[in-house]
């Protein structure tokens, strides 16, 4: 009677478990934890502004050196046998300074850091007029606080500041852009080929930005992220805003502005020229900026995501910066606004420094860099409230954060990945690369958004 009892039973549970499945029920995953709580990752690339220049002045960060509320430096001015001292700059729009390698080495000057103003004077590059015009009075000194970019400093002081964010690279855009996805700068001698490719991080920019030129598309044949996620089935887009695109080698005011497009490669936009995506047939994966608000909108965010701006919306100089904190504040709203925003992790940025004054030596990791310091913040709900992250840190930090949310750990490493390059550092895996796990705390309750104002005191 027994064994007639418990058969019964046994019949009974499985008739209610096949009920359920067939219903569509099912037991509840076990949580994630840790990094594994961000099934986001969105990177948010603006133009030339260095620390200093955006947060020189921020409370508790490494910022512009001070006694008595007045800066203790003051960088000479060979042509007005003077020196000029960092100031506040109540301007929307600014010149800042040449900024391609050479103009790095004037600016360090051997790591005195007194180069900014020289750069301008001595600056031979043709195709920069406006950085060269030494008439033009110069600007590299100025910051702005949060007076004329409020919202960056509500996200710095409301999530996590990094004040040791340096540029990959010792150099300008298309070098930092080809950084941010694959860790690398280089030339390559045969199509396709990444072991004919050498560090180059003065890369140039495309034939036809300074005039007519012959067409000769950029072969980008080193292996870059979008390589392993392929493989590992990880979704991914790099979205562009269209527009023009004013950077070229630091000749934005006089080179040809471009338009932007999605299919069309260019300084903000190399992915559609690595072989990697070419041959993986995810030329596609690169879209227009309105179909990150439709991801949004229709939770289908990818799990990495680059997002890159227009000449207008981009503060390189020029540029409005009101109208591109505008822009990026209206990104991050909508990710705010999203189901996704309760497992996503942003990290804001900008290129390179733009000519702009910065105090701090930047560490040697090899031949490419680093740059400059950049402004870095995280935006997550599970970012630290109110930190400054002191860590030496570079845009490989993301590469390496991305890699050990979705790829288990594993690196971009020519000895490991399938696709050998004759990169001379693994840069994710450099020693003293920090973490930026550590800008979290995966243990506290997931943050509410924080919906800011477009234009704060200027209505929505």
């Amino acid at each position: 009677m027994r064994a007639r009892g418990a058969l019964a039973r046994a019949a009974r549970w499985v008739l209610v478990a096949v009920a359920l499945l067939l219903t569509g029920w099912a037991p509840p995953a076990q949580a994630a934890s840790g990094i594994h709580k961000i099934r986001h990752v969105v990177v948010i690339m603006q133009e030339n502004r260095s620390f200093d220049s955006y947060f020189g002045t921020f409370p508790r960060a490494n910022g512009i050196p001070r006694r008595h509320g007045r800066p203790t430096v003051c960088v000479p001015d060979p042509l007005r046998r003077t020196c000029l001292r960092p100031y506040h700059d109540r301007r929307d729009l600014n010149y800042g300074g040449p900024h391609e390698n050479n103009a790095f080495l004037t600016d360090l000057d051997q790591g005195r850091m007194d180069g900014f103003v020289r750069a301008r004077q001595t600056c031979t590059n043709p195709f920069d007029p406006l950085d060269c015009v030494v008439s033009i009075p110069p600007d590299m000194m100025g910051y702005h606080d949060a007076r004329e970019i409020p919202n960056y400093w509500v996200y710095a002081r409301r999530f996590v500041l990094q004040d040791h964010m340096f540029e990959p690279n010792a150099s300008w855009s298309l070098p930092a852009h080809l950084f941010l996805t694959s860790e690398w700068s280089a030339s390559c001698s045969i199509l396709g080929n990444p072991s004919s490719c050498t560090s180059n991080i003065e890369v140039p920019p495309l034939p036809g930005d300074f005039g007519p030129a012959p067409h000769r598309p950029p072969n980008y044949a080193w292996t870059d992220l979008t390589w392993l996620f392929h493989r590992r089935h990880v979704s991914w887009a790099y979205y562009l805003k269209k527009g023009p695109e004013p950077d070229c080698e630091t000749g934005e005011m006089l080179c040809r502005y471009r338009d932007q497009d999605p299919r069309t490669p260019g300084i903000w936009n190399p992915v559609p020229s690595f072989t990697t995506v070419q041959q993986d047939g995810q030329v596609g994966n690169v879209r227009e900026t309105a179909a990150l608000y439709t991801a949004l909108k229709t939770n289908r965010l990818p799990a990495v995501s680059w997002v890159m701006p227009s000449g207008v919306v981009s503060e390189h100089p020029t540029s409005s910066i009101r109208t591109g904190q505008a822009y990026v504040t209206g990104l991050i709203n909508a990710i705010m606004r999203s189901k996704a925003w309760r497992s996503t992790a942003i990290f804001l940025t900008w290129d390179d420094w733009g000519g702009f004054y910065d105090h701090v030596r930047p560490p040697v990791i090899d031949g490419n860099g680093y740059g400059f310091r950049v402004p870095g913040i995280v935006i997550s709900p599970y970012a630290r409230r109110g930190a400054v992250d002191h860590q030496r840190l570079s845009f490989d930090a993301y590469a390496k954060f991305i890699e050990d949310d979705f790829l288990g750990g594993q690196r971009l490493d020519p000895r490991t990945d399938g696709r050998p390059d004759p990169r001379p550092t693994v840069r994710d895996a450099a020693r003293g690369l920090g973490d930026l796990r550590r800008d979290f705390d995966f243990h506290q309750r997931p943050r509410r958004p924080l919906v800011l104002r477009l234009r704060p005191g200027r209505g929505p």
